[in-house]
């Protein structure tokens, strides 16, 4: 016992503690750089020379590009993903209006069930109430 040291980390369990720590931040720093290089590419305001660039900076320097690139233009990468989401669900919910127009159904029911699919995603009523409607809307068509 003359001169031996003990660290915290020879223990077993704090080891496994430090080796999931690190594996951890590891997986976080390769989730938020695969989410930059989606908004570079997802940005119309960007030219193909800036993404060009941003994409090498990201590339050669790894760690300095991201926390860059964050510190830069983190702001607006959350407006970007839901002015993305939402774009996708108005092409969605178009193309469901279209489709069950061309079905030759009763359109009333079909555009109730439109305006209570957007009261719902307003957050106006509740899933249950917009099940319950749905139900109504859906057995006064079957007539």
């Amino acid at each position: 016992m003359s001169g031996d040291t003990y660290l915290a980390y020879d223990y077993p369990l704090l080891s496994a503690f430090w080796t999931m720590l690190v594996f951890f931040l590891w997986i976080m720093w390769f989730v938020l750089l695969f989410r930059i290089v989606m908004d570079i590419f997802r940005d119309d305001e960007l030219s193909g020379w800036a993404k060009t660039g941003w994409l090498v900076f990201c590339i050669v320097l790894p760690f300095l590009g991201v926390f860059v690139y964050v510190i830069a233009r983190g702001k607006n990468m959350g407006r970007r993903e839901i002015k993305q989401a939402r774009d996708q669900q108005q092409a969605f919910d178009s193309y469901i209006r279209e489709t069950a127009k061309g079905t030759g159904g009763p359109s009333s029911s079909v555009d109730e069930l439109a305006r209570l699919s957007e009261i719902r995603a307003r957050g106006d009523i509740t899933d249950e109430e917009f099940d319950k409607a749905k139900k109504l809307v859906l057995s006064g068509s079957g007539r």
